[in-house]
């Protein structure tokens, strides 16, 4: 690493302005602070001065976000020797699901990357470190057989007019990788929609009665049918051990419910992540489920509102997206609010809405934008509360 350093240190002259290296500033900057810690801070304003700077904190979702992302790689070679009627060992399983996943993430972070790079250079500015999560959760979010070019579609899309435009890392208002996932939902719905999305088949024969519908997908199309008529487990396939650990279809990353809590316990004990709106997300899906109980009409209904916590995209919502720092609420009062409404909102669109069963996207990007109301109103309501006590004491 010392060697490193010091070829760093020998460039640095060359890449001011008017040395013959100046426009890759920004990307070796990049590589340079990813690196090591930088040797500077800020001088203006008030900031708080620590080794733990944003690169590192954006380090730690990464490494919190390896279990569900290898999880995922292993379940999309399961799933495709499932479909195929096929029996294999763990490695060929897992290398199978790597070589498909693994291109997605490559082409998530060359492009989002290569757009914060001429960014930044073209402003003068570092490049800002909020993609490092970013590049990753993309993948996450989306089915391993949506196309390559499409990918980067989006990428492009959510990092120019999510992000840029709003003035990068810290000022968007949307998550940009939620931002990137409705894009291709909206866009190309015939793509990211349907039982057949989910399995990466390769060309190959699907044997006989095998169903690459999710829970999520499953249970809504049991809605259209009288309770009656619709078996104990609300027309689920799958087992609720299946649905914890991992073992169905559905996107990259959300399928293992185990792996999220793996990535959950670091960012809580990192104190990355706040517990407050993880916790508050969870209670905002129970309230929303226990009312639909209560006056169910269909059998989507009827799902227990702790099943709904296992199915689709809510767990891994509320724990990598609704924890943004950035498009979230920032107030301690507000993050229990922002929550409490992300849950509440992400089960009534997935349960109420008969051509959406997931409902967690569309939530969090509308609580996004209700988060800076959400703070200003606690903040008002703190100032009127202080004025109020110092009235009484004078």
């Amino acid at each position: 690493m010392k060697a490193l350093r010091n070829w760093f240190d020998k460039q640095k002259p060359s890449l001011e302005k008017g040395g013959k290296f100046h426009v890759f500033k920004s990307g070796l900057g990049a590589i340079e602070t990813f690196l090591f810690v930088p040797n500077h801070t800020n001088q203006k304003g008030t900031h708080i001065r620590d080794y733990v700077d944003l690169k590192r904190t954006m380090t730690v979702v990464i490494v919190a976000l390896i279990p569900a992302l290898l999880f995922g790689m292993y379940n999309v070679g399961y799933q495709h020797f499932i479909a195929t009627g096929l029996q294999i060992s763990f490695w060929p399983v897992f290398w199978y699901g790597f070589i498909k996943v693994f291109p997605i993430v490559i082409v998530s972070y060359a492009v989002g990357l290569g757009i914060e790079i001429a960014a930044a250079q073209m402003r003068g500015h570092q490049v800002n470190e909020g993609y490092l999560v970013t590049g990753m959760l993309i993948p996450l979010v989306l089915p391993v057989t949506t196309p390559l070019w499409m990918i980067a579609v989006a990428v492009a899309f959510s990092v120019v007019f999510a992000k840029e435009v709003f003035g990068g890392t810290g000022m968007n208002i949307w998550n940009p990788a939620l931002v990137a996932r409705a894009f291709l939902f909206f866009a190309y719905p015939q793509q990211m929609s349907g039982d057949s999305v989910w399995i990466s088949l390769g060309g190959k024969a699907v044997v006989d009665g095998f169903s690459g519908a999710t829970p999520l997908s499953q249970a809504a199309s049991a809605a259209v049918k009288p309770i009656a008529e619709v078996a104990s487990n609300h027309g689920i396939s799958y087992s609720l051990m299946d649905m914890f650990l991992g073992f169905i279809p559905g996107s990259i990353g959300e399928t293992s419910k185990l792996a999220i809590m793996i990535g959950a316990v670091i960012l809580l004990w990192t104190r990355v992540g706040s517990w407050k709106v993880m916790l508050s997300t969870v209670l905002g899906g129970l309230f929303m489920g226990t009312i639909l109980n209560i006056f169910a009409v269909n059998s989507y209904m009827t799902v227990p509102a702790w099943q709904h916590l296992i199915m689709g995209g809510f767990a891994f919502g509320a724990v990598f997206m609704v924890t943004d720092p950035v498009s979230g609420a920032q107030t301690s009062s507000g993050k229990w609010i922002y929550g409490f409404m992300v849950g509440v909102f992400g089960l009534l669109i997935r349960v109420v809405n008969p051509a959406y069963p997931e409902g967690i996207m569309l939530s969090i990007l509308i609580m996004n934008m209700f988060a800076p109301l959400i703070d200003y109103y606690v903040v008002q309501n703190n100032i009127k509360r202080r004025l109020k006590r110092a009235i009484v004491k004078a």
